[in-house]
């Protein structure tokens, strides 16, 4: 449809005044013989209404001139008088106001309703007067003086007039609502696409941060473990070379000098100023009993060896537990049942959560057919957390239940190699997270 308009748009004035003409000219060869050509009174007005349709998108000023001289020029009889079947060329005039309202601007239309006003009295005129033709259809011609017959016909001939220069302009008003509306609505689609992607950058450059911040705890900490490592290592040995006590010395101090700046971090990142630890691994099981309380079903499972996993990292398995936790419980409500299950025996920690759908959300669906999910700010942070932990995630309903599938490499550092120590600090956010559907968070 709206390809058929704009075609319309472009070629339907043209088109509608090659049509108008050559129809004319067929019924005009068709009843004078094998002369119609410029032989007969209509031939003028015909050529200058075939112009003024065809000029209505493209020229709507030039349309309605050309109209106005065609009318100026019969009442002082420059173009001669039409006969009496001959005055439906007028209706060129209403045709070339329907484009005009269809394309124009407000001034335009303004403009081009006013003129037809007028043109519709002039047309009643010269179509009823004796002076002008030889009457038209009903209306004979009235012997008895043009005031007689304006005052009996005028009021009807131009009612008639007047209501099919309104058939008109309304279809082009309708044709330029259609196509108004059809504008707000891809404005509107956009605006909601550029609104759900600034939610999304929103939601993981907060996210971001809390992490940078949860790694800032543990680099913190790993600093002030090498300092003092480095200290007692040469305070212990005296008898060292030189050279080893002053790689020592060196080792220490740059340690020292470290923490403070992650100590100025943390500080910067804090609302409250304060270091606090971060939880690990073994917090998760207190975790889910406080949740159970809650009124959680929580069944907790492993599978495999278990394997020390890096601060970062546990910190991950962490947040995400609770979050799935956190989600099933505001989504399903009290008495939803999970299942959290630990798997250590492949290449690296897998972790599944799983928990049941509430009914308002359509069984035998992925996440990623869900063309207008609503994102929250979970799922965002679940992934971004896997991903700088040098793992995946991924979510999404699975029959009557929505799962959780996180995977975390065994021996991978939390934060990736960087070419300053700085930017393992302060340009976490300039990573971007792993592609997976959304769901619910």
């Amino acid at each position: 449809m709206e390809r058929t308009l704009r075609v319309v748009r472009h070629w339907g004035a043209p088109a509608a005044a090659a049509i108008f003409f050559v129809l004319w000219c067929v019924g005009e060869a068709g009843r004078m013989g094998p002369w119609p050509g410029f032989y007969w009174p209509g031939a003028i007005p015909l050529l200058v209404m075939t112009a003024a349709i065809g000029t209505a998108t493209w020229k709507p000023y030039l349309s309605l001139g050309l109209t106005a001289v065609l009318l100026v020029g019969q009442l002082v009889h420059i173009v001669p008088a039409m006969l009496s079947n001959h005055w439906a060329i007028y209706l060129g005039s209403f045709v070339s106001l329907g484009f005009i309202m269809w394309t124009g601007n407000k001034r335009q239309r303004i403009l081009a309703v006013s003129a037809n006003v007028l043109f519709v009295l002039v047309m009643t005129y010269m179509m009823i007067s004796a002076r002008y033709g030889d009457g038209v259809g009903w209306f004979r011609p009235m012997y008895l003086g043009d005031g007689f017959a304006l005052r009996n016909y005028g009021g009807q001939l131009s009612s008639v007039l007047l209501l099919v220069a309104a058939a008109c302009g309304t279809l082009g008003i309708l044709a330029a609502l259609y196509e108004d509306r059809r504008a707000l609505s891809k404005a509107q689609v956009l605006t909601q696409a550029s609104l759900k992607e600034t939610e999304i950058e929103l939601v993981i450059e907060q996210e971001r941060t809390r992490i940078a911040r949860d790694l800032h705890d543990v680099l913190a900490h790993s600093l002030a473990v090498i300092t003092a490592q480095a200290d007692g290592t040469r305070y212990l040995s005296k008898g060292q070379p030189k050279p080893v006590l002053d790689a020592l010395e060196n080792i220490a101090v740059s340690a020292r000098h470290a923490l403070v700046d992650a100590q100025r971090v943390i500080e910067g990142v804090r609302d409250d100023g304060m270091v606090a630890p971060q939880p690990l691994i073994s917090d998760v099981g207190p975790l889910m009993e406080r949740m159970r309380q809650g009124s959680l079903e929580i069944e907790h499972s492993e599978s495999g060896v278990p394997v020390e996993l890096g601060a970062g990292q546990q910190l991950a398995v962490f947040r995400i537990v609770q979050e799935c936790l956190t989600n099933a419980l505001k989504h399903g409500g009290r008495g939803t049942a999970v299942r959290v299950h630990f798997d250590w025996s492949g290449p690296g920690l897998t972790l599944h959560a799983s928990s049941t759908l509430p009914a308002s959300v359509p069984l035998g669906e992925t996440d990623a057919g869900q063309a207008k999910e609503r994102y929250g700010r979970g799922v965002p942070g679940m992934r971004e957390r896997a991903h700088l932990a040098g793992g995946w995630l991924t979510v999404g309903p699975d029959g009557e239940q929505f799962r959780v599938t996180a995977f975390l490499p065994y021996g991978t550092a939390s934060l990736q190699p960087t070419s300053h120590p700085s930017e393992a600090l302060t340009d976490l956010g300039a990573r971007t997270p792993a592609g997976g559907a959304g769901g619910l968070g």
